[in-house]
């Protein structure tokens, strides 16, 4: 997957910024890395515009600590809406939106990168690197809880906590664990997906958003689902459903807020409760709502238990 940016060097001409499959070249011949005649603070700035086009990144408000918004399945970076303006008074934000959905670049979706939420948490760890600023406090909405966790994992130390919003390492019943779902169950979820994925979204949606009283936000959720690429989607669903991050969540020391609906069909708080077990340093935080977007249908509920839990980490003006 080859992507190209032309940027405009001062005193040394224009140079051709060029991502293939995710590796750094300028002039579609030199590495990156080994090309000495462009100055540093160019390819930084060429590598932040590569990095902000491929996952639409936007930057806003200032702070001491950098919040990373981190979207779900179907989703993109404008359902943190209803949640943003307050933190944007206090906090550096990061927005964007995973390759494949809202305003990323379509052309940067490699299959094989992606087959897996590694892929995803590859380019967290490069933004993370570019945009952040101070400590950095992942907020990842159901299959980006799973996302930041595994960017936490390949570079320890460099996430300072994690707020959680309807988390689930794995969506499948097994001896021991519920999940939710029994397999057959999600398979047969997905083969509905693929056959008609326009039809899906439109009657899958209202059903995870929940928000009874609210049909506008079933009405936003399903829009954005009809929005996304459809073999992306297809391809995105599967990676999210059919994972198991039980293992990479074990342990994991990283401070981390787990906000749960009361009553959510994708994650039920028996989920909630088994991460609270295993995460040694995480609150469990159950948010009166029904419904798997709860900080869409319930922000001022999630802004309380956000601001709780980082007023007591993190020194904000």
């Amino acid at each position: 997957m080859v992507s190209e940016t032309t940027i405009q060097s001062q005193g040394t001409g224009q140079y051709k910024f060029v991502a293939v499959d995710n590796a750094c070249y300028l002039t579609a011949k030199y590495p990156l890395s080994h090309h000495s005649s462009l100055p540093g603070y160019e390819l930084k700035k060429a590598r932040a515009v590569h990095l902000q086009r491929r996952n639409n990144v936007k930057v806003r408000g200032c702070g001491c600590a950098t919040l990373i918004f981190l979207h779900g399945f179907g989703c993109d970076q404008s359902m943190w809406n209803y949640i943003l303006p307050h933190y944007s008074q206090r906090f550096r934000v990061v927005l964007l939106d995973h390759v494949g959905a809202g305003g990323s670049d379509l052309s940067a979706y490699c299959a094989e990168k992606y087959s897996t939420l590694d892929g995803y948490a590859k380019d967290l760890n490069e933004i993370i690197d570019e945009f952040a600023e101070g400590q950095v406090i992942l907020v990842g909405h159901s299959v980006s809880a799973m996302i930041a966790a595994l960017a936490d994992g390949a570079r320890p130390g460099r996430v300072a906590a994690h707020v959680m919003v309807g988390p689930s390492p794995c969506y499948i019943d097994s001896d021991g664990y519920t999940g939710g779902f029994v397999e057959d169950d999600i398979h047969s979820l997905l083969d509905t997906l693929d056959s008609n994925y326009l039809g899906w979204s439109s009657n899958m949606a209202p059903v995870i958003m929940g928000a009874p009283g609210q049909p506008e936000l079933s009405d936003e959720l399903t829009n954005s689902f009809c929005r996304t690429d459809p073999e992306i989607a297809k391809q995105f669903a599967r990676v999210t459903f059919l994972s198991d991050n039980r293992k990479d969540v074990v342990g994991l020391q990283t401070p981390t807020l787990i906000l749960q609906s009361t009553e959510d069909l994708i994650a039920p708080i028996a989920v909630g409760e088994y991460l609270n077990s295993v995460l040694p340093n995480s609150e469990l935080c159950l948010v009166p709502n029904i419904g798997h977007c709860p900080h869409m249908s319930a922000p001022h509920a999630c802004i309380e238990a956000m601001d709780a839990f980082l007023d007591s980490r993190f020194s904000t003006p």
